[in-house]
């Protein structure tokens, strides 16, 4: 049993720590500006209506859930913080990929698992607003099509899949597929969001996607194994920093 002390220092090497790389994780994207995301101005007016339009409805729950768990229990602000910037950092870290194109991790996978996916589909959002004004990453017109495969998508199966599957393995594995399937569902979801956009002229839209997917599948597995495993390093990291706070949202137990 660690005392109040030692659990302290724990915090502040771990907030420190959590300060640092997000300093570092925003280098990489400041020295090669070109966009990840959906890039501002790439899907016609017509789809950036539909994508706003699915996402809306989310948005919505999601800041009515906010604002219900702020109120309820507000010990839980800082780390809806730390999940948001979480998301932040890791989606922030550009590699270049083939044929031009750029993957990143998403870290949402571990927001959906502490606070549901109602709330993601808000830090998503947040994350994605910041990073189109701040960092010329997506853009304005395209950011409900990017919330709705990052912030949306991503975190629902992360949160169904964490659902299915604690109490019936071990929480690390539990926590590893959730945030990989997360990472990977959201690029399978702009796959799609692009080949709807861009038909193949010859093969349609399931030769668009297949195409995109190609691209996108040479980084993205190695990346969402990656996001995997660093999210159960910091899942157990918060089991041990934030003990309390895990509790009242009742994932501690896990």
């Amino acid at each position: 049993m660690k005392s109040p002390f030692v659990r302290s220092r724990i915090k502040s090497v771990f907030w420190l720590a959590l300060a640092l790389l997000l300093g570092f994780g925003i280098q990489p994207a400041l020295a090669k500006p070109p966009a990840m995301h959906i890039m501002e101005g790439f899907l016609p007016p017509v789809w950036c209506v539909v994508w706003f339009a699915v996402a809306i409805p989310f948005w919505t729950a999601g800041y009515i859930k906010i604002q219900k768990l702020v109120k309820d229990k507000p010990e839980t602000r800082l780390l809806l913080g730390f999940a948001g910037a979480f998301a932040f950092v890791l989606s922030a870290l550009k590699i270049p990929s083939v044929t031009g194109s750029s993957s990143h991790p998403t870290g949402t996978g571990l927001g959906a698992i502490l606070f549901g996916p109602a709330v993601m589909s808000i830090l998503g959002g947040m994350v994605l607003l910041f990073q189109a004004l701040l960092l010329a990453h997506g853009g304005l017109t395209t950011l409900g099509a990017n919330t709705v495969s990052m912030g949306i998508a991503g975190p629902l199966v992360a949160w169904w899949v964490w659902q299915g599957l604690k109490g019936k393995m071990s929480t690390a594995w539990a926590v590893f597929i959730a945030a990989a399937l997360a990472d990977l569902i959201t690029y399978v979801v702009t796959a799609t969001q692009l080949a709807l956009a861009y038909p193949d002229p010859v093969s349609g839209f399931f030769g668009s996607w297949s195409k995109f997917l190609v691209v996108f599948a040479v980084t993205q597995i190695p990346l969402a194994i990656s996001e995997g495993i660093l999210t159960v390093l910091i899942f157990r990291a918060l089991r041990q920093t934030a003990t309390a706070e895990l509790e009242t949202l009742g994932v501690q137990g896990a």
